[in-house]
């Protein structure tokens, strides 16, 4: 009995996590797994690149979990610099075209897994492709961006977009010497939080000597007689940048998937059931940043950029198409970051999004230590929750502060996911020492104010 082939379109975090989880299920005899990947390099951390161009981390090789060569060593089948350009559901076959030499070629498939990530948003403004403008996607544009920053005379870099990526990068061209500023659209970055939380992020930052512009939308790129970037150009002011690095976010890269007839869901991410399976199709499979999750919190589908999810998503998809069961219930919505010492957290839901969620709801707002007051070294950070109002569910945390302020947001995830009342979580055995903790925790302490403002809210 003939082998049968499974098609693994994408190379990186979940596309060969699934093709290996799949390839430890079931040998080469029973399944060949052909993997196409258009880039240079496979399964590498892009959440790394910040700190590789900050020189936190030395170099990209650092950043790789595992090379091509590595992959082949465990008879998966992988071909770089390979781009696939369409998909025949009907005919359960994958175009592709060879980069290096411009040839295309047809591959059958018994199994499909649409591991096609997300692309950069690159708005179309004027000068916008110039050189100096980087993005930073994937590790050849962190190279680039490197290179760029070692041959600018000038130290000015603007950044544009002040959410995660733009947050890291503003850090990482401050430690690369530069004078930098931050423009974005909303009134405080991080539009990840709530308004109040972004502007502690806001206030940090100017206090490390990042200049903000917020409420601004950038017009377009001016150039040099040269075509290199000279400047930020938005609505209000221009400003002045010998490097500018987008960091407004990306969006699913579905666009093959979109051409082939697979259901896209509000965010322009496939919607795939709880086996990770494209709804409606029993022999292809979707993970990563191309795919939208379910929000165990509002109920609805979201599209959450993270490695975390899309190494899960491989997984899960491997289980399922090597012959094995698993299933990805959903998300709650946690991330975390940082600029210089500045930690920030968030989880479940901000209040708009609780909103929009039809939810009624009351917020609580703490300010505490990271360790005993009288500690050497405390630092104080600020904790916010959502809660239900009439039954006390967490809806939502978020966290700004120093040392230690971010991983505590996982006690409130783990909350979320076990859907928690506030009231319950004030007796969660948390463990406590001076150097770590206030006797009481300040999640806690910010679950004892949540508790106390749901009940004179009323019932």
């Amino acid at each position: 009995m003939a082998a049968e082939r499974m098609v693994v379109i994408g190379g990186d975090a979940a596309g060969m996590s699934a093709a290996s989880q799949a390839r430890r299920l079931r040998g080469p005899e029973e399944l060949e797994i052909v993997a196409f990947e258009r880039g240079h390099f496979t399964s590498y951390s892009a959440c790394g690149i910040p700190y590789w161009v900050g020189g936190d981390v030395p170099g990209p090789d650092d950043l790789i979990a595992r090379t091509p060569e590595e992959h082949r060593a465990r008879a998966i089948d992988l071909r770089m610099r390979t781009e696939a350009m369409e998909i025949d559901v009907a005919g359960q076959r994958v175009r592709v075209r060879d980069l290096a030499d411009g040839t295309e070629s047809w591959t059958g498939f018994d199994k499909l897994v649409v591991a096609t990530g997300a692309r950069p948003v690159r708005p179309p403004l004027p000068g916008i492709n110039a050189p100096g403008v980087h993005g930073v996607q994937n590790l050849d544009d962190g190279q680039a961006l490197l290179d760029a920053l070692g041959a600018t005379e000038g130290r000015q870099a603007v950044v544009v977009g002040a959410g995660y990526i733009g947050v890291e990068m503003a850090e990482a061209l401050l430690k690369r010497g530069y004078r930098v500023t931050v423009v974005y659209r909303d009134d405080q970055p991080m539009a990840t939080l709530d308004p109040d939380m972004g502007r502690l992020v806001q206030e940090a930052m100017a206090g490390m000597g990042i200049t903000t512009v917020g409420g601004t939308a950038v017009t377009g790129i001016r150039t040099g007689a040269d075509g290199r970037v000279r400047a930020v150009v938005t609505d209000a002011a221009e400003y002045l940048a010998d490097v500018v690095v987008l960091g407004i976010g990306v969006e699913p890269e579905t666009a093959l998937a979109r051409a082939a007839g697979l259901p896209l869901g509000p965010h322009g991410g496939l919607l795939t059931d709880l086996a990770m399976r494209v709804r409606g199709h029993e022999n292809i499979w979707a993970g990563g940043d191309c795919v939208e999750v379910f929000d165990l919190v509002s109920g609805s589908t979201r599209h959450i950029p993270l490695g975390t999810h899309a190494n899960k998503h491989g997984q899960i998809i491997g289980a399922n198409a090597g012959g094995g069961y698993a299933i990805f219930p959903g998300v709650v919505g946690t991330a975390v970051s940082k600029v210089c010492d500045l930690e920030i957290a968030r989880t479940g839901l901000r209040e708009k999004d609780a909103h929009r969620a039809g939810l009624q709801y009351v917020t609580a707002t703490i300010e505490s230590t990271n360790s005993a007051g009288y500690y050497p070294g405390a630092a104080f950070m600020t904790v916010k929750m959502l809660a239900e109002r009439r039954t006390g569910r967490l809806l939502g945390t978020q966290i700004v502060g120093r040392e230690g302020a971010a991983k505590r947001v996982d006690i409130a995830a783990v909350a979320l996911t076990a859907g928690m009342t506030v009231e319950a979580m004030t007796t969660l055995d948390l463990g406590y020492a001076p150097p770590f903790s206030p006797v009481w925790d300040p999640v806690l302490v910010a679950a004892r104010k949540a508790t106390t403002t749901v009940r004179k809210a009323g019932v």
